[in-house]
């Protein structure tokens, strides 16, 4: 019954058409899993305390308590119209003295510890799992369809025009 009704619309195709089409299912003959090869890249820390020095000052903190130094002592020796040229003498004297002393003082360089950190990569390759490769024949052609499983059927859609 079914094939008499098939052939009777191919038929009625045939007359008021210059084509046709029909589905069919395949059987699938076999069917592959496909696997790809990645690397896979994983990020890696590595920290260390690396000793580095320290460079001296240019004197300025010295020179500025040098100065407020200078300027009190003279302030205590002048007297009279002499106490503001004694005051500003020394703390002209005081921020001399204070920035040389300073600069002195940290000229050898010091040393911290500084905690120091690079990022390497450590690389490994894997294989993972695609899908699946199916295969079929139909009318002597091989048919391939990819999928997320194994099939058991292909459908095929067949055109015939003229």
């Amino acid at each position: 019954m079914k094939r008499v009704a098939f052939l009777l619309g191919v038929a009625v195709s045939i007359l008021s058409a210059e084509s046709f089409s029909w589905h069919e299912s395949v059987k699938v003959i076999r069917s592959e899993p496909i696997y790809r090869t990645v690397t896979i890249r994983t990020p890696v820390e590595e920290c260390w305390n690396e000793e580095v020095p320290v460079a001296g000052s240019d004197g300025t903190l010295g020179a500025i308590i040098g100065g407020a130094a200078g300027g009190i002592l003279g302030h205590q020796v002048g007297g009279g119209s002499g106490k503001t040229a004694a005051t500003v003498g020394g703390a002209i004297i005081g921020t001399l003295v204070g920035k040389n002393l300073s600069e002195q003082g940290e000229a050898r360089p010091g040393y911290k510890i500084e905690r120091r950190c690079k990022t390497r990569y450590k690389e490994r390759t894997e294989n993972r799992f695609v899908g699946y490769k199916n295969y079929a024949r139909y009318k002597g052609q091989q048919i391939v369809k990819f999928s997320d499983e194994p099939l058991k059927r292909i459908d095929v859609t067949v055109t015939v025009s003229y």
